[in-house]
């Protein structure tokens, strides 16, 4: 299968020791080289944060990692990150015309807005992976998950997470 892994917030090519990598970013690049082990075209899709990286990189593993250049190429905070969330979808869309994967998989909540602005009109199915709640960091982990953000969504969204939850 060709498989798009979008991990909008998260480069899976961030290494140990480098003041910008996080867990989440070793899990999308752990589940890419498993997926390319098992003979699965893989392509990651994540933000330019830095002017100094190349458009796309192909790692040891066998997966490709695409910079999609939505906002400005430099570390943005993940709430500050929504803005450019239409302009990452419409890069998607755009690639995923003249490529089409055989599906999706997002991972957190901001590649999941994006993704399914891509994948909707073209038909791509997709997969959506949220590794946690902002509750649940907020109560759990230390986390600067600010306080109006209860779940996946801004709680003044249309995607607002009731707040019994």
């Amino acid at each position: 299968m060709h498989i798009a892994i979008v991990s909008a917030g998260a480069s899976p090519l961030c290494t140990a020791g480098d003041s910008h990598a996080d867990a989440r970013g070793f899990h999308v690049a752990e589940l890419s080289a498993a997926l390319t082990r098992a003979g699965h075209r893989v392509v990651i899709y994540t933000r330019y944060d830095s002017p100094d990286l190349p458009e796309r990189v192909r790692t040891e593993a066998h997966y490709e990692v695409v910079h999609v250049p939505a906002g400005p190429p430099e570390q943005l905070a993940e709430d500050e990150l929504l803005t450019f969330t239409g302009e990452f979808g419409s890069f998607l869309q755009s690639e995923w015309s003249r490529e089409r994967p055989d599906v999706a998989h997002a991972h957190f909540w901001l590649s999941g807005i994006a993704t399914q602005l891509a994948a909707r009109e073209l038909g791509i199915p997709t997969v959506q992976t949220f590794h946690t709640l902002g509750v649940v960091e907020r109560r759990h982990q230390s986390t600067t998950t600010p306080p109006h953000r209860t779940g996946s969504a801004w709680r003044n969204s249309s995607l607002a997470v009731p707040p019994e939850w």
